[in-house]
Parts: C-alpha cells; sequence; structure tokens
C-alpha cells in the first residue's frame, strides 16, 4: 500500500468516526462543532484524495466521491453560512448524515474486497451477503436520519 493510499485509508477512517460521534450528537440533539469540523474536513478530504489513486477508468468510487462532494458542500453551507436557519437545519442533517452513510458505504465496499473472510462471500459483490451487509446499513442510516431530523435543534446548542 502506498504512503498515499495509507494517508487517504487513515483519514478515511476518522471521518467516519468522527461522524460516527456527530450522529450521537444529532441524536442528543446536541451541536458538537469541534467534531463536526473534524468530521466535515476529514470527509471532505476522503473524496477528494480519492480522485488520486491511479484508476484506468471511472470506476462506481469516483461517482459515489462526486456525491459526497456535492452533499458536503451543501452541509457546509447550511452549518457555517446558512447557520441552520429554518430549512437548512433539515438540509445539514440530512446531508451530514447521507456524507456518512456514503463513507460506511464505501467501507462496506473495500472490506468485502479486503478482509479474507468476507471476500470469498461475495466476490463480485452482487452476492445476497454483500446485498444484506448493504441493505442493513442503508436501512439503519435512514433510520439514523429521521430520528436526527427529529430531534437536532440547534437551539439546544
Amino acid at each position: 500500500m502506498s504512503t498515499f493510499v495509507l494517508f487517504h485509508v487513515v483519514i478515511s477512517l476518522i471521518a467516519i468516526a468522527a461522524g460516527f460521534v456527530v450522529l450521537v450528537g444529532l441524536l442528543r440533539g446536541q451541536r458538537l462543532d469541534g467534531w463536526t469540523a473534524v468530521f466535515l474536513v476529514t470527509t471532505i478530504a476522503t473524496s477528494v484524495t480519492g480522485y488520486g489513486i491511479p484508476a484506468d477508468r471511472l470506476l462506481p468510487s469516483h461517482v459515489v466521491g462526486a456525491i459526497s462532494l456535492v452533499v458536503l458542500a451543501i452541509a457546509v453551507y447550511a452549518l457555517y453560512l446558512r447557520h441552520l436557519e429554518g430549512g437548512w437545519r433539515r438540509a445539514y442533517v440530512v446531508t451530514a448524515i447521507t456524507a456518512l452513510y456514503l463513507n460506511v458505504f464505501v467501507l462496506v465496499v473495500q472490506l468485502f474486497i479486503r478482509v479474507p473472510f468476507l471476500r470469498p462471500l461475495a466476490p463480485t459483490q452482487s452476492e445476497p451477503p454483500f446485498q444484506l451487509a448493504q441493505a442493513v446499513v442503508l436501512v439503519a442510516f435512514l433510520a439514523f436520519g429521521r430520528a436526527s431530523v427529529r430531534r437536532f435543534q440547534p437551539s439546544r446548542a
């Protein structure tokens, strides 16, 4: 693994860990500004550095990275420029959780590619174990998102 890829992996894992801390804050109705900044910066860095990994064609990870960057731009705008006013609170919550979901989605993909125990269960990533894992992640994030939209209120900061 090259130093650049290792850097990309490390910031991706930091982004996911920070994202889960932010998610817990959202579910508790709390703003965690420091953790949020770490989450947003490392998630943006994850998406940007993903494009620096050599590839001979457009990959699904490039598409996920592009979607993530758009979602993150909305989250940053809602939080730092619109200060979560009105509908921007909901926009922030939805986009922040979507960005975390996309990171976890890619993590699951990478686990099925790289973990020796998981690789034979889904060698083409179209097999039921992979689909089930991704479905569980999606349903969990939909539930987290719904609860966070209801519970997160900036006035509780």
